[in-house]
């Protein structure tokens, strides 16, 4: 997809959003997030070259390209949520999405999200996209230092951190256990509105003075990379909820950040209410607006919450749709 025609779909995107809301109540990939080289065997000097890790062997990180660009899926944590109609399908019986569930040969008395952020390197600049759950105690998490380590990168090198929206499962490793600053040279981006509310929130009130000095709010849809980075705005999640497409070349992904949560519900059923959404109707909308120009359009997706590693694009299958990972 041409980046003219990527545009496109992000203008089409906020506008089919906005009316369906308001109808219903170094350049090169050379090294960077690549994989440390494997030790070489003792009978021989030659050094062993570096192997691309394997989900399901190395469960830690995936490294993958974005063009030119190196990238990697860094494995924080895990969340299981509880299929209780509290906060997936709320309203509904409890039995439709377990239904749901085993229709994709998934448990039914839970929903499970992976953590996963996104590290990309863009010539000297080592990018991080949400900083995962750290060690809130609704997630199994806090493994993203080790996640980084393992693809070759250590958090002093981090050089900008990009923000999807203010939920702990995203900024949780903003801040170390001791309340130190995790990656000290790195500039923080975040949407205005996003950061507005963040500043509101008293229970936050010693992560914002931690991290003030290194905020850099933008306005919504901006370019904050040129060429590389541009805000995406998708409204109802949180007040300046925020994807990030990302470039190089003729390449694109889109990171969507929160708006969609699962892989099975959120997509099969983006009309479902989900308790995390703050305007629901509006992240209704915003969903189905995303997963149909997604699908019309191919789109590469880097999802947060899906099954490691979070990338594969949206198939439509009659009046919903699908999530087809990457093989």
């Amino acid at each position: 997809m041409t980046r003219h025609s990527l545009s496109v779909f992000i203008a089409a995107v906020l506008a089919s959003a906005a009316l369906a809301a308001c109808s219903r109540p170094p350049a090169d990939a050379a090294s960077a997030a690549a994989p440390a080289a494997q030790p070489a065997a003792a009978e021989t000097a030659k050094p062993a070259e570096p192997v691309p890790a394997d989900p399901a062997q190395a469960p830690q990180f995936f490294a993958f390209s974005i063009g030119k660009l190196a990238a990697a899926a860094v494995k924080d944590g895990d969340i299981d949520v509880a299929n209780d109609g509290k906060t997936f399908g709320v309203g509904r019986p409890p039995a439709d999405v377990a239904a749901l569930l085993s229709a994709n040969g998934q448990p039914t008395d839970v929903v499970h999200l992976s953590i996963q952020p996104l590290l990309v390197r863009s010539g000297e600049r080592v990018l991080l996209f949400d900083t995962g759950a750290g060690n809130a105690s609704f997630a199994r998490a806090g493994r993203l230092p080790a996640a980084l380590t393992a693809s070759g990168t250590t958090p002093d090198q981090v050089t900008d951190i990009f923000i999807s929206h203010a939920h702990p499962d995203h900024i949780g490793g903003l801040l170390t256990p001791a309340g130190a600053l995790a990656f000290a040279n790195a500039a923080i981006h975040l949407s205005a509105p996003e950061w507005a509310a963040l500043q509101a929130d008293k229970d936050s009130a010693k992560l914002v003075a931690a991290i003030a000095p290194k905020v850099q709010a933008f306005a919504p849809n901006a370019e904050l990379v040129p060429g590389t980075v541009k805000a995406v705005a998708i409204e109802g999640h949180t007040p300046g909820h925020s994807a990030y497409e990302i470039s190089s070349g003729d390449e694109r992904l889109l990171y969507i950040g929160d708006a969609a949560h699962s892989s099975i519900v959120s997509v099969q059923h983006p009309e479902w209410t989900i308790q995390f959404d703050r305007d629901a109707p509006k992240a209704e909308a915003s969903r189905r607006a995303l997963l149909k120009r997604a699908a019309d359009g191919n789109v590469h997706v880097y999802a947060v919450h899906f099954p490691f590693p979070g990338l594969g694009r949206v198939k439509a299958e009659g009046d919903h749709f699908v999530w087809v990972p990457d093989a």
